[in-house]
């Protein structure tokens, strides 16, 4: 086992571990840490815990020290200047006449280097570019591509739920979401309905996935053949998986009812549920490019 502490360095951005040594650290508190980018100011996710050792990669690096007041005011004074170089960069872009969207610029804690994100829909040479920016800030420079998920991350925004974006409030890695997890949750597979602002399959369709299959597990498929407790025989005609009721037709004295049954009033075959998605050969053709674009992603953030 050792002891570690998780670090942040942006909003719902990725916990890195690093050994507090003697240092009284607490959740909340900046501190100073050496990283492959160089000094960095980060914001400490949790107290001091020990883990198994291959949970760390090695070696793991100390904890300069606990920020001071002097390291919050360059931080702060930072991201003034962050506001600044994002608007030269991007003068220099239209300067260039280069077709790639400019999302955040960053400066790391020591200034050693200045970052500069960017979505583009190709390969973009920008040496020139790098030259540029290079004689204005007298730094290195690095001009990094990112996704359109990355994009969202980055800046934010509300989503369908009228609530901040998961993926920039607290989904620090994206995780590999499917079709199959919208079907099972009973949802309208119209790809503009379970699409992100991102454009890709929203992030939230993963958050419950392992309850509705739990659920559904218990539940016959609509249009399976069901006998109720009472005895009569009936077609389901729909399903609530949360309230675990089913809607079946019944016959009653030469009459088609539709009555509400608990699940467990009703006796039928289970047997393994199918994904077959019931929609327009356009929608499908969408959503197959929908996914298609995850898979890609997930390769390319790796």
């Amino acid at each position: 086992m050792v002891k570690v502490i998780g670090v942040r360095f942006r909003t719902a951005g990725k916990i890195y571990f690093f050994d507090p040594g003697k240092l009284d650290i607490k959740r909340g508190e900046h501190v100073i840490v050496e990283t492959a980018r160089g000094i960095e100011y980060g914001t400490v996710v949790g107290d001091p815990r020990e883990v198994e050792d291959d949970a760390v990669i090695q070696p793991l690096k100390p904890v300069l020290r606990i920020a001071t007041p002097r390291d919050n005011e360059q931080e702060a004074g930072n991201k003034i200047k962050e506001k600044e170089a994002f608007k030269i960069c991007l003068e220099k872009i239209q300067k260039h006449g280069l077709e790639m969207k400019l999302i955040d610029a960053e400066y790391t804690f020591d200034n050693n280097k200045v970052l500069f994100y960017f979505t583009a829909d190709g390969r973009i040479d920008f040496r020139e570019l790098v030259k540029d920016l290079a004689a204005v800030f007298k730094t290195r420079i690095e001009l990094r591509q990112i996704g359109v998920r990355d994009e969202t991350k980055i800046l934010g925004g509300i989503g369908i739920c009228g609530r901040e974006l998961c993926c920039h409030r607290h989904l620090s890695e994206f995780v590999p979401v499917s079709i199959k997890m919208a079907k099972e949750q009973n949802l309208s597979l119209n790809p503009t309905k379970i699409s992100g602002v991102c454009g890709r399959l929203m992030c939230c369709l993963k958050h419950e996935e392992e309850t509705y299959e739990e659920l559904n597990k218990r539940l016959p498929h609509v249009g399976d053949h069901v006998t109720t407790e009472d005895g009569l025989k009936g077609e389901v005609h729909s399903v609530n998986v949360l309230r675990q009721l089913v809607k079946v037709i019944v016959d009653v004295e030469d009459e088609k009812e539709i009555q509400e049954y608990r699940v467990e009033q009703l006796r039928f075959k289970r047997r393994h549920r199918h994904n077959k998605v019931d929609v327009q050969d356009a929608e499908l053709k969408e959503l197959e490019k929908l996914e298609k674009e995850e898979v890609k992603s997930k390769l390319d953030d790796n």
